[in-house]
């Protein structure tokens, strides 16, 4: 598709949504130009928030991790941020090559809590792990990802503004600009001990957003998050803690691609 006198590769369809976690927050005006050594000196976290992510090959996602690739990098732990679940400790590991970016969860579980078996629905509302790519800090617009244990996903662009904060869908969302995804559901002696989930996040689906694709020392401010409602209610898991909403950006924290 053209506009004027360039080739838009990318478009996105409007999607509303509202809930407790993804709900509006305010940002600052105007446009924020940071060199990332500057930003990650002054972003002060409790954790360390300035994850490297190594290099590799590309491979194919089965749900479990089973590719040696996998082996380059450790696990991350995500921190519980409410609620008194014990037992169910979530971590992830990133990779990124040329061709797009690798995320493996896993969580503890011992029961599937979710009703939704269709993409693009809110899957929010039910047990799901998310990532949020916020590729380029100057400007309030960044990606969302949610797939549930069903192997339901949202898709989902995000402009973070000061009227609101809207989720636009992709259009064209097929080929090698869809997200490669697999679910698996660990089960031991009969009964479920885990689920993870495996994502390949192409950077065609992400263009032409920017620092996209990255390159060595390449910084990215990012999220990865866990909703679990196997309690009646909403607990929360962050890499990056936040206090209320999954969508208080500028406490995302920064990953550095090596």
């Amino acid at each position: 598709m053209l506009f004027g006198d360039r080739k838009v590769t990318a478009v996105w369809v409007n999607f509303i949504y509202n809930d407790e976690t993804h709900q509006q927050g305010k940002i600052m005006r105007g446009r924020l130009f940071f060199l990332c050594t500057l930003f990650i000196s002054t972003h002060a976290f409790s954790f360390t928030d300035t994850l490297g992510v190594r290099q590799t090959g590309d491979f194919e996602v089965d749900g479990k991790g089973s590719a040696s690739n996998w082996e380059k990098t450790g696990w991350v732990p995500l921190k519980q941020l409410d609620g008194n679940k014990a037992d169910y400790a979530t971590k992830f590991k990133i990779l990124y090559s040329t061709a797009g970016v690798y995320v493996l969860f896993e969580g503890l579980d011992n029961k599937i809590t979710t009703e939704y078996k269709n993409d693009f629905e809110n899957l929010f509302n039910a047990d799901v792990f998310e990532v949020f790519f916020h590729t380029d800090i100057s400007i309030p617009l960044y990606f969302e990802y949610e797939v549930n244990a069903l192997d339901k996903e949202l898709v989902l662009l995000i402009p973070h503004l000061e009227k609101g904060v809207m989720g636009w869908t992709p259009w064209h969302y097929e080929g090698d600009r869809k997200v490669r995804k697999k679910v698996f559901v660990h089960e031991k002696n009969g009964r479920m001990e885990k689920w993870t989930a495996e994502m390949f996040f192409p950077y065609k689906l992400l263009s032409p957003l920017g620092n996209v694709p990255p390159i060595p020392g390449t910084c990215w401010n990012a999220n990865f998050y866990r909703l679990d409602y196997d309690e009646g209610k909403m607990i929360k898991f962050a890499w990056s803690p936040v206090e209320a909403s999954f969508h208080e950006f500028k406490r995302y924290g920064t990953i550095r691609f090596e």
